[in-house]
């Protein structure tokens, strides 16, 4: 087996199972190594947000959710199905604070409204390097070819990130230009 490139962690939230699986398979197919994580209820999430549950060396995390108004889509589970103290309800900026460590990760939101600046600041005060997402709600398509291309930039033309970002956020004027990218200042 020749030496996988990068580690990536492939999020994959309520519902996003397809597309899920066509990144996993492209990504693999670029010579990544990827590692899904399948998010069935809330402490499923708070384990790879507080990084207890990341592969080792992992460079890079794509949350694969449907997003709301800032917000990740939470799986709704019956009311006896939830672990004590585990928390109901989708996951914003309060709940990101509250459980993301995530210090020098690159994290692609690739949901709709998940590039929103307040969630993405918060991103970056847990210690993310960079945070990408769309700050409105792109089609699927296009959020499915935005994350292909900017990987396939990375991977096979060795781009940096800004500048796969550039290139992903180019391909479509409606949809993948909604995608922001955020950097965590020097001075942080």
């Amino acid at each position: 087996m020749s030496k996988k490139i990068m580690n990536v962690a492939l999020v994959c939230g309520p519902n996003c199972d397809m597309e899920t699986q066509a990144i996993r398979a492209t990504l693999e197919y670029f010579g990544a190594r990827v590692f899904t994580y399948w998010i069935g209820r809330p402490n499923d999430f708070i384990s790879v947000l507080s990084g207890e549950d990341i592969y080792p060396d992992t460079e890079m995390i794509i949350l694969n959710f449907h997003g709301d108004e800032g917000k990740f889509v939470m799986p709704e589970l019956g009311e006896s199905v939830y672990e004590a103290s585990e928390p109901q309800g989708d996951f914003g900026p309060n709940e990101i604070m509250r459980y993301a460590m995530l210090e020098g990760k690159i994290v692609i939101g690739n949901g709709c409204s998940l590039g929103d600046s307040k969630l993405a600041k918060t991103f970056l005060n847990c210690g993310c390097q960079i945070y990408i997402g769309p700050d409105d709600y792109p089609d699927g398509n296009a959020a499915l070819m935005f994350i292909l291309r900017f990987f396939y930039e990375i991977i096979q033309n060795n781009k940096k990130v800004e500048e796969a970002f550039q290139i992903a956020k180019s391909i479509d004027k409606e949809h993948s230009s909604m995608y922001r990218l955020y950097k965590r200042s020097v001075h942080d």
